[in-house]
């Protein structure tokens, strides 16, 4: 299904193929792409602004986290995003190289107040922020009303609920989104072991392989809290998942882990190149769909919005059209049938 965004950025329930594409024929509606989904944006008042309930299931993990836009009547999308996870080596790795730096015989700026103490460690609202992140873009194409998480816990004691709710990162950053969330939707959370009800009842299995881009390694918990709320649906109706890969920008940074040889710095880190956001997608001439990269000699690198791997160091600008910006990569696991 594709989804419907009407003139004023508001989004409709989707429609089928055919019907877009008979609305795009007609002048009615006009393509266009969002990441990795193709919509439709209406040029015409629509006949019919009636909404049915959508809801997005969510199941939070360590290393992969899943996503389900559905209906009463279809599973319109599953995402399966890679967490956040590469924070807290960046920040044990800066505090190294800072340190580093006041032992050698250069001039140097007297040590401050360590002013990292206090708060939660930055790899919490990193992890949190992605969640929200992934909501902000769904909720531009469809339009939710429900959101459902699976509730995670860290709790070490017994009857203490403000030891509870604020001793650990995991439960102050929960606490965080879950207020992010009501700001905007309705609210439903349930326990693991609920899920694995759920999950029982409709006699789906969960895969133990986790790190694999298979529905039944995320996506099917996903689904099946989307389809507590909205119901219609005893068994998955659509297994296709896109996977979602974080970029991992690095920081300008004028001192190396390593000293150059000859003592000369070479440019390193940042966020633009050759004035393109880095991450940026872009169409080329030769490599089709790929991201921006960095830039040497006045030439840019292009990767493969797949793997990640750089496909070309020397495109040139005039040679790009631009698509949009994403703080992800993404690649399609279209799931096998028997």
């Amino acid at each position: 299904f594709v989804p419907v965004i009407d003139k004023n950025q508001k989004p409709l329930m989707p429609t089928k193929p055919s019907r877009a594409r008979r609305w795009i024929k007609q002048g009615k509606a006009t393509l266009f792409f969002n990441k990795v989904v193709f919509c439709v944006r209406l040029n015409v008042e629509p006949s019919d602004r009636q909404l049915d309930d959508i809801v997005v299931g969510i199941d939070p993990g360590s290393k992969k986290e899943a996503f389900t836009v559905k209906s009463e009547h279809h599973t319109y999308l599953n995402v399966q995003a890679d967490a956040v996870t590469h924070v807290s080596k960046r920040i044990k790795s800066r505090s190294e190289q800072r340190r580093g730096r006041r032992f050698r015989k250069r001039p140097y700026r007297q040590n401050r107040i360590n002013r990292t103490q206090g708060g939660i460690p930055p790899s919490t609202p990193a992890r949190w922020e992605l969640k929200l992140r992934i909501l902000n873009w769904l909720s531009k194409i469809y339009p939710i009303s429900h959101i459902v998480v699976e509730d995670i816990k860290a709790w070490t004691r017994k009857g203490s609920k403000r030891w509870n709710g604020s001793f650990s990162p995991l439960e102050v950053g929960k606490q965080w989104f879950y207020d992010e969330i009501e700001r905007r939707w309705t609210l439903f959370t349930k326990a693991g072991y609920e899920t694995k009800q759920l999950r029982d009842t409709l006699g789906l299995k969960k895969s133990f392989n986790k790190k694999s881009d298979s529905f039944e390694a995320h996506c099917v918990d996903s689904w099946v809290l989307a389809n507590w709320v909205v119901e219609g649906h005893d068994t998955p109706d659509n297994k296709d998942i896109v996977c979602i890969v974080p970029y991992q920008l690095h920081r300008r940074q004028l001192h190396r882990l390593q000293p150059s040889k000859g003592g000369k710095r070479h440019r390193y880190g940042g966020t633009i190149s050759m004035g393109l956001k880095r991450g940026r997608w872009v169409q080329h001439t030769q490599h089709g769909l790929c991201f921006v990269g960095g830039f040497q000699k006045h030439r840019l690198s292009l990767h493969s919005l797949a793997t990640g791997k750089r496909i070309t160091l020397s495109a040139k600008l005039e040679d790009l059209t631009m698509l949009c910006f994403s703080s992800w990569r993404t690649r399609s696991a279209v799931a096998s049938t028997p």
